[in-house]
């Protein structure tokens, strides 16, 4: 069972004024001082006021449950608020309903028992006569949020916090901010091709849809059409379509202790553009299969449902350490061109590249930015933007790690630089 948290119901301002009233009003005994008892008195007097009246409201609202819905999906520097909804009880005069988000932001992806978070604290409150509010909980990067959020009851003084309400768990994927790169046009030969096997029974399924000018009436499904309103054509089981399978490997390899802030920003690139190569060609043919390999795995991308499923899964990919890629020969040994997404960190690629020369090859590198490289194009990360939203960053991110550029020189290669600053 998950023990209940202790959460004071004073401030640290309400505290600091129930403490000097306390002092002031024993010592205006002592010296025997009317106006700063009256004073001391009054102070106290409001204090015991304001504290009956919240813990009376916030004790009848402990079963209380607001809404809380994140935007989906969820996007880092998108500036997207989440929505906190449910409020259509009153608060006591002088009193406000505030909603507080705290937990542990993981940039990595990997949030095991024993990784490392970055510790998150975003609060908003909600205007008295409103029934919902807004809060931003943004990240500068991808990676994965754990935390929870519940309510507290403040009197607009500062002096006590009540809680009340249920805690909610969140577990929310960050996706990696948007790469607006070119647009990808690919030979739809160069992948292998394949054909969808349909069984009998899934006839009504597969080879039917709406008539369009130029079908044969003949074909038309009357009994169908009568069904939906609409003119249904039947396509003949012989006439399949081929589909275009493209093989794409992420190689999400890297340092896995406490990896540099640097390390995890290229992986965060890598990511987008990956995202961004699925998504433009799944948008410019959507007969597109792809098969996707990582570290974690393989997978298989059919429709806009599939490539979402898998953005989500990828915002929480973390880094691997190198290891005997059994799939990795497998993909080198296949046909058909392959595109690779992998980051400086990967020393593992020049190896699988030579294994790979008897197969065309397109490779989307991120590199750390190099003297020569530093314009326009150079994606850079903040470490101040992780204060801003309410995320402490860890101390030796401040420290500069410099991650080596690999020296790729044969095959097709499309890189992509990245920094870090303060």
């Amino acid at each position: 069972m998950k023990i209940p948290r202790f959460r004071p119901v004073f401030t640290p301002g309400g505290f600091v004024i129930l403490a000097a009233s306390l002092f002031i009003l024993i010592r205006s005994l002592y010296s025997r001082n009317p106006y700063e008892i009256v004073v001391s008195s009054a102070v106290l007097l409001l204090l015991l006021v304001f504290g009956v009246i919240g813990a009376w409201k916030s004790k009848k609202l402990d079963a209380f449950e607001g809404g809380w819905k994140p935007p989906f999906p969820m996007t880092a520097n998108a500036g997207e608020e989440s929505l906190i909804t449910g409020l259509d009880i009153t608060a006591p005069l002088f009193f406000r309903f505030h909603f507080i988000v705290r937990g542990r932001f993981y940039p990595s992806g990997s949030h095991t028992e024993k990784a490392e978070g970055c510790p998150v604290l975003v609060e908003t409150s909600v205007p008295r006569g409103e029934t919902s509010a807004k809060l931003l909980l943004d990240f500068p990067m991808s990676g994965v949020f754990r935390g929870e959020g519940y309510f507290r009851l403040r009197d607009v003084f500062g002096f006590f916090s009540f809680s009340c309400g249920l805690i909610q768990q969140r577990t929310l994927n960050v996706r990696s901010a948007p790469c607006f790169g070119k647009n990808y046009h690919i030979n739809a030969q160069s992948g292998a091709e394949d054909r969808r096997n349909k069984s009998s029974t899934d006839e009504e399924r597969y080879y039917m849809r709406e008539y369009t000018p130029g079908d044969r009436f003949r074909d038309i499904n009357w009994k169908s059409s009568d069904k939906i309103d609409a003119l249904i054509t039947r396509i003949s089981p012989d006439n399949q379509e081929k589909v275009s399978r493209i093989e794409v490997y992420f190689r999400n390899f890297g340092p896995v202790k406490k990896p540099p802030l640097e390390s995890i920003w290229l992986l965060d690139r890598a990511k987008a553009r990956l995202s961004h190569f699925l998504r433009t060609l799944k948008e410019e043919q959507a007969n597109y299969i792809f098969h996707v390999t990582s570290a974690q795995g393989s997978r298989e991308i059919e429709d806009m449902a599939d490539l979402d499923d898998f953005l989500e899964e990828l915002a929480g990919l973390p880094f691997v350490p190198a290891q005997n890629e059994t799939a990795a020969s497998a993909l080198a040994a296949g046909a058909g061109d392959l595109y690779i997404f992998s980051t400086a960190c990967d020393m593992g690629l020049p190896g699988f590249l030579v294994s790979c020369n008897m197969r065309p090859v397109s490779l989307f590198l991120v590199q750390p930015a190099e003297a020569s490289a530093k314009n326009a194009d150079t994606e850079t990360l903040r470490i101040r933007e992780f204060p801003a939203s309410g995320c402490v960053p860890f101390p030796r991110w401040f420290l500069r790690r410099a991650v080596k550029p690999l020296v790729i020189r044969s095959g097709k290669i499309e890189t992509a630089y990245a920094e870090k600053k303060i």
